[in-house]
């Protein structure tokens, strides 16, 4: 799978499936394009599926500073760019959802629909938002990377599932799948966790104008259903599934519901580009 160079001469990675309309998947913190491994199983038959690794993720290691959202939205532009992609609809989980908040009004001319896949506008709780992670609970969070990232990441890697959820034929590979996927330098895992605990999206939502659909799991320990339920309250005409016994990784524990929803909605989003 190729590369793309961004405004800055950087090269970063991504994974390009299938053909029709485009669908831009965002993966999460610590994590990377393998983790979509379900659905390009399931959705490249029917769609084109493209993923990039994020800044300082993956492939794309080399480029380990500035993981900001101003800068994982640039990358994101500079891809649809090089590729031409016109009508996406993007596919944001967890920092990834946060990333397409962010880039919704920076590419509102290429993008024609939003999937929020276990997402939240602010990762932190406050006074006026108590949907968030205490923040007391992010700074140990910081704690424990800068002690030791591989248990850190362990222990959060626990908290995807709730119990019993991988108690299915598909556990080991999911294991598998994650236990593959080589994390960030601490550096970086560190300047993105900053900019997850400081970021607050909620002033975006209420001028987003594009069908949007919210996928969550109804017992999501990291970004609180409560997040989920907040963002189909305030983004207008948002539409919303929710994965009742399920963590904070519905792609990949229920990825026959999660990619059924996923395709009605890129059909109907499709439909009305078409």
């Amino acid at each position: 799978m190729p590369w793309y160079e961004n405004r800055r001469g950087e090269s970063l990675w991504y994974e390009d499936r299938g053909a029709g309309c485009p669908v831009v998947l965002l993966h999460g913190w610590c994590m990377s394009s393998a983790v979509w491994k379900y659905q390009f199983e399931g959705l490249a038959d029917s769609c084109r599926v493209i993923a990039p690794d994020l800044r300082g993720h993956g492939r794309s290691r080399e480029i380990s500073t500035y993981l900001t959202f101003d800068r994982f939205v640039e990358d994101l532009a500079d891809l649809l760019e090089s590729l031409n992609l016109e009508k996406v609809v993007l596919v944001g989980w967890s920092m990834g959802g946060q990333i397409a908040l962010h880039a919704c009004r920076a590419l509102s001319g290429r993008v024609a629909g939003m999937v929020l896949v276990s997402a939240t506008p602010r990762f932190t709780a406050s006074d006026d938002f108590p949907h968030g992670l205490a923040v007391q609970e992010a700074s140990g969070m910081r704690l424990k990377v800068q002690r030791s990232l591989q248990r850190a990441l362990d222990g959060f890697f626990s908290r995807l599932f709730v119990e019993g959820e991988l108690e299915t034929d598909a556990a080991e590979e999911i294991a598998r799948l994650l236990v593959s996927i080589t994390p960030p330098e601490t550096a970086a895992v560190l300047e993105a966790l900053d900019a997850l605990v400081t970021a607050d999206m909620r002033d975006l939502l209420a001028d987003i104008a594009l069908p949007t659909l919210i996928i969550n799991g109804g017992q999501d320990r990291i970004c609180l259903p409560s997040a989920s339920n907040y963002l189909k309250e305030h983004i207008p005409g948002a539409e919303q599934i929710v994965l009742s016994c399920c963590g904070h990784a519905p792609f990949l524990t229920h990825r026959y519901q999660f990619n059924s929803g996923i395709m009605r909605f890129i059909g109907s989003v499709c439909a009305k580009n078409a």
